[in-house]
């Protein structure tokens, strides 16, 4: 069964919460953004939820790196994976 897109944005507010704070409609905005991009490029309606936790955990609660990824993540989404891999996994 299909999510909407706003679904998708309720889905998704708690989790964008704890990193942004007051800035989460802000986020939430630009996921949505990536939303449109990624179909656009990939002919999906939505990157998978787990790339979506990559390019939260990358973008450590800061809007311009959040650009920065959800960027990157439309461009070569496996860089993403590998970086927040590395993240996860730690040295």
């Amino acid at each position: 069964m299909a999510v909407g897109r706003a679904e998708r944005r309720a889905e998704r507010r708690t989790k964008v919460a704890v990193l942004f704070a007051d800035r989460t409609d802000r986020a939430l905005d630009l996921l949505e953004l990536l939303e449109l991009a990624w179909h656009d490029v990939h002919g999906e309606v939505s990157p998978p939820e787990d790339l979506i936790d990559d390019i939260l955990l990358m973008s450590e609660g800061n809007l311009r790196q959040l650009i920065r990824w959800a960027r990157l993540a439309v461009e070569d989404w496996r860089d993403v994976r590998v970086a927040a891999d590395d993240v996860r996994t730690g040295p």
